[in-house]
């Protein structure tokens, strides 16, 4: 996200991010197991990290799509929980696909990706000098 949504932002259209990301998790999830590129060694480790970058980028958009007037606490714990759900239902959707499993780990470590974005975030909005308020 280039920018943080302003006041003069459509509510509707905060949402835009939100959206796109969740089509694009949904598009990846989508491909079959051996249509997944390998990475080596590091295999594992770029997989995890994309799952946690995915939904750290997730819970960020849900967070910032809320309305300002919420508390951050309250935006915190409402974004973490859609992303959280959010990747529960990606797990169950990827248990249908050929060549690929579900797996709770990976819904854990996307809520660690969406919490630890999320308190970036967090902090980052309590520290910012904006006065946008929507």
């Amino acid at each position: 996200m280039a920018s943080m949504p302003s006041s003069s932002t459509p509510p509707p259209l905060r949402w835009v991010p939100a959206f796109l990301l969740m089509v694009i998790i949904f598009f990846i999830s989508s491909l079959p197991g051996n249509r997944l590129p390998f990475f080596g060694a590091w295999d594992l480790y770029i997989k995890k990290g994309g799952h946690a970058l995915g939904f750290g980028l997730l819970g960020l958009a849900y967070y910032y799509a809320l309305p300002q007037r919420l508390s951050v606490g309250y935006q915190w714990v409402l974004a973490f929980m859609m992303a959280i759900l959010f990747a529960l239902s990606d797990e169950f959707h990827q248990s249908f696909v050929e060549g690929r499993t579900s797996s709770l780990i990976d819904v854990v470590i996307d809520g660690v990706g969406a919490a630890v974005a999320l308190t970036l975030g967090a902090f980052y909005s309590l520290n910012s000098n904006s006065k946008s308020i929507s």
